[in-house]
């Protein structure tokens, strides 16, 4: 059973919480117990809010923690403690009054906000996987216990899915709409069944990759379970993994695919349209990166500006903290009984997909990196 949460006082008078990461002042300590542990009790879990693009990540979290420091402060403090005082009043009818000390209850003010100021001064917010300041999206936030949710999500290697926007015929330095321009190319060659075929083969190849390093033998009963079930995770660290890959929209100059992918970031993604372009014999660029699902947290789940507030943040927390729990087991529970192998000679990790498209390496044989097969080359010329 844990250990219970204990207050530190520190040299300036502060109270934190570590557990929480909720910091308390030393007045504001005993009114936290009937106004701020009211609004921190339900404030423990997993939510995910819509990050809107031209912001940063840091700017989201800072405004959603600034929302719920005022959310609980703004509760209904406690009736003030009273005190009796002997205060020194007249006592007759006559012309020459007595003074005398009378007994009477006065309210104790040493506890009033606008003496010792804010019941709690900060609560910390963990991120999950983040976005950069043009991609938009969900954005997976721990507050409370459900930082430590954040550390398993991570470990449980879930998938994401991205919407990602391209437009053909130009290509810049940093592979978006508005880097610099380097170079423009012609693109009526370009046919959706050609974007289909070099998709298939994007999935194809990541799929290889994600089975090498998974390190599963997969002879076993319970890897053929586990791939049945969609379970199949790489065990550490490795490049970007494309799971699966579609258009969804195609009407040069622009095209729509849908991603799903681990382990990626937002740059691998437009470097992904980049090579596409490549592969297709012309150029692309990235105009929209967009997350739509990270884990089991999808668009309906992100809450909007409008709605970073304590109450609905309460209540998404509350919502989604069976899913959570269910999903966490469902993802991390069968990992455990599973064969392992450490693979022959190198391990797993020392090589990968040489590239967003899934490249084979030719570097010992003095070549550069290139599809695999030619097949590309006679079914897309």
């Amino acid at each position: 059973m844990a250990a219970p949460m204990v207050p530190t006082t520190f040299g300036r008078g502060t109270v934190r919480h570590f557990r929480s990461g909720v910091a308390i002042s030393p007045a504001g300590a005993a009114r936290a117990s009937g106004m701020g542990s009211r609004g921190l009790a339900r404030l423990h879990g997993l939510f995910a809010v819509y990050k809107p693009p031209g912001l940063k990540w840091k700017h989201v979290r800072d405004t959603v923690e600034l929302q719920l420091l005022k959310g609980v402060n703004a509760g209904k403090a406690p009736a003030p403690e009273q005190r009796v005082r002997f205060l020194l009043g007249p006592v007759g009818d006559g012309e020459e009054k007595a003074l005398t000390l009378t007994a009477t209850s006065v309210p104790t003010l040493t506890n009033h906000p606008l003496v010792c100021g804010p019941a709690c001064t900060s609560l910390k917010i963990g991120v999950g996987h983040r976005l950069d300041a043009q991609a938009s999206g969900v954005l997976v936030l721990g507050v409370g216990h459900g930082r430590r949710l954040l550390t398993s999500m991570y470990n449980a290697h879930l998938t994401k899915d991205y919407t990602v926007r391209g437009l053909l015929g130009k290509a810049t330095d940093d592979f978006c709409d508005e880097g610099r321009l380097v170079e423009k190319s012609t693109y009526d060659h370009v046919t959706r069944e050609k974007l289909d075929r070099i998709l298939a083969l994007i999935q194809g190849s990541h799929q290889k990759a994600l089975v090498m390093y998974s390190n599963l033998d997969l002879q076993t009963q319970e890897a053929y379970d586990m791939a049945v079930r969609g379970l199949i995770r790489p065990m550490n660290k490795s490049p970007m993994l494309v799971t699966a890959i579609q258009c969804i929209h195609f009407a040069p100059p622009e095209f729509l695919i849908q991603v799903q992918c681990m382990h990626e970031t937002q740059k691998q993604l437009r470097r992904l349209v980049h090579e596409i372009g490549l592969e297709l014999k012309t150029t692309a660029v990235c105009s929209q990166v967009r997350r739509t699902r990270d884990g089991f947290f999808t668009l309906d789940d992100a809450l909007l500006r409008t709605h970073w507030d304590l109450q609905s943040i309460e209540d998404a927390i509350q919502a989604a903290a069976p899913r959570v729990a269910a999903e966490l087991e469902r993802s991390l529970g069968p990992g455990l009984g599973t064969q392992q192998l450490q693979g022959p000679g190198r391990p797993w990790d020392s090589r990968g997909p040489s590239s967003a498209l899934g490249l084979e390496s030719c570097a010992g044989h003095g070549q550069t990196p290139r599809l695999a097969g030619q097949w590309m080359d006679k079914n897309c010329s």
